[in-house]
Formats: structure tokens, sequence, C-alpha cells
């Protein structure tokens, strides 16, 4: 189960994520999504509080320059189904057409437009 970092409803999805800390980017994929907030699958999670800019590779067109900060880390964990290996972040700028983009293709109930995913398993894989 992956951790919940607020209360707002998340999109359950599988697109790949470009993070980039200012230390070199990074791949990832962003299991789940809402308007605020993701969480990013990776290899090796940034530290609480460290912040980077995005690039969210949805269906159909890159949502790009989307600084983040990380509110949940599982750098040192195990990697499991429980606690997977990967990060919470807090969206803390986007810009305002991206933005309005992402509300639409991720709506408030949950739910998500019905949209082509990356395979996890094969991103996991490029992203190391």
């Amino acid at each position: 189960m992956v951790p919940e970092t607020n209360s707002t409803s998340r999109a359950q999805v599988k697109w790949s994520v470009t993070m980039d800390s200012g230390e070199g980017a990074a791949d990832g994929v962003i299991v789940n999504i809402n308007d605020n907030g993701a969480f990013i699958r990776c290899r090796k999670p940034l530290r609480l509080s460290e912040t980077c800019i995005l690039t969210i590779k949805s269906p159909d067109h890159a949502i790009e320059h989307v600084a983040a900060e990380v509110v949940w880390t599982n750098i040192h964990g195990p990697d499991d189904d429980l606690t997977p290996r990967g990060m919470g972040v807090r969206f803390t700028g986007i810009p305002e057409e991206e933005g309005r983009y992402l509300r639409k293709l991720v709506r408030g109930d949950g739910s998500v437009k019905k949209v082509p995913e990356v395979d996890l398993d094969e991103s996991m894989q490029m992203a190391h």
C-alpha cells in the first residue's frame, strides 16, 4: 500500500517522470497523483524536504517545469508492496496552463481518464 500524504483523492496511474534536483536528472514512475502532489517510485528517492523540478510524461503531452518538495521518502526501508521504494512529493509550483491540464486529466473523484500507461517494470529497469 502506497502511503497517503493528504486527504485528497488520488488517481492511480503509471506515468514516467523525470526529476531534476540540481544534482542531475533521474527517472521514476508516478503511481498515484492529484493536483496537489504525487507518489513517485524510483530507485534513489530524494531526502525529506529536498526540492526538484519534474517533467511528467502524461498520456498525450509532457507536463513540464513542475516544482515539487519531498514530503515522504523511503530511502532506506524495504522495497515491497507495503512500502515501495520512492517518495511522496507536494507540488509547490506548476505553470497555470499545465495545472489546468492536470486538473482536467486527473479528476477530483480520484479517477483518471482512460489513458495509456507505461510498463512499471520496464520503466524501473530504465531508471537505474
